[in-house]
């Protein structure tokens, strides 16, 4: 595997398909005192680049030299097919702590300050005042961050600012900054069984796929939240709509699904205590600038020949 290219990038482009997330021709704008050629592209015209800024994967991707992702998950990529034809793949791992962090703080208050209520009562000019037992604080209740990576540390900065105590997930015990207490892997069940809030923050692999399925659901406890803002396919979605109609949950908040968009007919859109987002926890009007100052210090690096930062393949 090439550590670095064997000739500089001439021309960059910027994938059509990051416009489900910010213009691309803003991107194109902030770039553009670039020393290369900078320019938006359609799938038609992908060839004409010697690297890419894209949000999905195209096979015509394969006879380029870089390509960068503009979100910190990956599983879209095909690794092994990117490595035997020399293609280094980056991703935007860095930029998301705070906006997901926030998002994720957001929803925990929706669900102790019961607003979500208070929106869906305006809808029906109902003025009905939540029960008395119904409305908490946060501070002094527990969340369990599965995964304490990027997006799990920002959202554990974020929760322990509002007062509440933050334990983690990942592969060794080991103590994280921003956490209050690490369980490893192996005691998955011994870690959420004690949180009022779960998140999960993990990557999509072979091993996360699934990660949360009945079994895990049943180790909850009845009158926890669970929160996902990493990828659809973590969660057994059929086992997780059997738990919230079983009130073995006291709800949800999810922005991601198993099938994108969420089909029509799915229960989740009805069900009182779930809060829907369409994928957009990281989103924020700074987007594209985030992501374009990591392009920016790789095509530095190109000039200095450092390694890639963010290098994923």
């Amino acid at each position: 595997m090439r550590t670095q290219f064997e000739s500089p990038v001439a021309s960059l482009g910027i994938h059509e398909s990051v416009d489900d997330v910010f213009p691309p021709g803003e991107l194109a704008t902030y770039l553009a005192d670039l020393p290369i050629e900078i320019e938006v592209v359609s799938d038609d015209e992908i060839a004409s680049c010697d690297a890419v800024v894209t949000l999905e994967y195209r096979d015509a991707f394969l006879e380029l030299d870089w390509i960068h992702s503009i979100q910190a998950g990956v599983d879209r990529f095909p690794f092994d097919e990117l490595e035997a034809n020399e293609v280094i793949l980056t991703n935007s791992t860095g930029i998301h702590d705070r906006t997901v962090g926030e998002t994720v703080a957001g929803y925990l208050l929706m669900f102790a300050r019961r607003l979500h209520d208070h929106v869906a009562n305006q809808q029906e000019r109902r003025w009905e005042r939540p029960e008395w037992d119904e409305a908490f604080t946060l501070p002094g209740t527990t969340a369990c961050v599965v995964g304490t990576g990027t997006l799990g540390r920002g959202v554990a900065e974020t929760l322990g600012a509002l007062g509440v105590r933050v334990t983690g997930v990942r592969r060794s015990g080991d103590p994280v900054p921003g956490f209050d207490e690490i369980y490893a892997n192996d005691r998955l069940f011994e870690a959420i069984e004690a949180a009022e809030f779960v998140i999960v923050t993990v990557p999509l692999t072979d091993e996360t796929h699934h990660l949360f399925d009945a079994e895990a659901f049943d180790a909850m406890r009845d009158d926890a939240y669970f929160v996902n803002v990493a990828r659809g396919p973590v969660v057994d979605e059929p086992a997780l709509i059997d738990a919230l109609e079983a009130s073995s949950l006291a709800g949800a908040a999810l922005d991601v699904f198993e099938e994108e968009p969420l089909p029509e007919d799915s229960p989740l859109w009805e069900l009182d205590e779930v809060i829907v987002s369409p994928h957009c926890a990281a989103y924020t009007r700074d987007y594209f600038r985030d992501v374009g100052d990591i392009v920016r210090e790789n095509v530095d690096r190109l000039e200095t020949g450092e390694e890639f930062h963010n290098r994923v393949v």
